[in-house]
């Protein structure tokens, strides 16, 4: 872990590149500080990806509108919106810049009063790398998850790397693995890529 100077945007090579090796900034009091976690948290993506009962419930009423990549900034600006956040200035803009270049993605929930809830994250080969997740409304993040994983499923990705485990996440079958075996994953899904290890996803959401 190591701390870089202070500056306006990472620039999206940068950032590209640190996924590729497995790594991923956050903000912490004006610096950017770059993690790897020892035990990487995923949700796999086949038949052990568990929707709970009571959430079923809710996605069979389907309270929201989904959306895919109409309000990426919004949805960061509403991650972003907590006593103690990592999605400061450069954070924001440095990722709405990825977003650009069509690297980064947002699943929203919309109603008849805006934006509800949603994520974000990376799309890299065959993976993708969530970032935070929010809701204003009750499992308006976890319908927006749902959503993605079945958009992750119908586009063929392998990888949902969530950083950490939380018990949120837990709940849908979440687990922890060794950094050693999570690089391995990562290079699986990575393999089909170009000499600069990257190209940009074919990401579509679900339906």
């Amino acid at each position: 872990m190591s701390e870089s100077p202070k500056q306006e945007v990472l620039p999206p090579q940068v950032l590209l590149g640190a996924y590729a090796q497995g790594v991923f900034p956050m903000a912490d009091h004006g610096e950017i500080v770059w993690f790897s976690p020892i035990m990487r948290g995923v949700i796999p993506l086949d038949e052990r990806f568990h929707v709970p009962r009571g959430l079923r419930k809710a996605l069979r009423k389907k309270p929201f509108e989904i959306r895919w990549d109409t309000a990426f900034r919004e949805v960061m600006e509403c991650c972003a919106e907590r006593e103690e956040t990592w999605i400061d200035e450069v954070i924001l803009e440095s990722y709405c810049l990825l977003h650009d270049w069509g690297y980064a993605h947002s699943v929203e929930c919309w109603d008849e009063e805006g934006l509800q809830g949603g994520l974000y994250g990376v799309a890299m080969g065959r993976g993708f790398f969530g970032e935070s997740m929010f809701s204003k409304k009750t499992d308006a993040s976890k319908i927006a998850l749902v959503h993605l994983v079945e958009g992750l499923r119908a586009s063929g990705f392998e990888l949902l790397d969530t950083q950490w485990i939380t018990p949120h996440l837990r709940q849908f079958g979440a687990v922890e693995v060794p950094r050693e075996e999570y690089h391995r994953m990562l290079m699986a899904v990575l393999d089909d890529q170009d000499s600069g290890g990257i190209r940009p996803p074919e990401l579509r959401g679900p339906g």
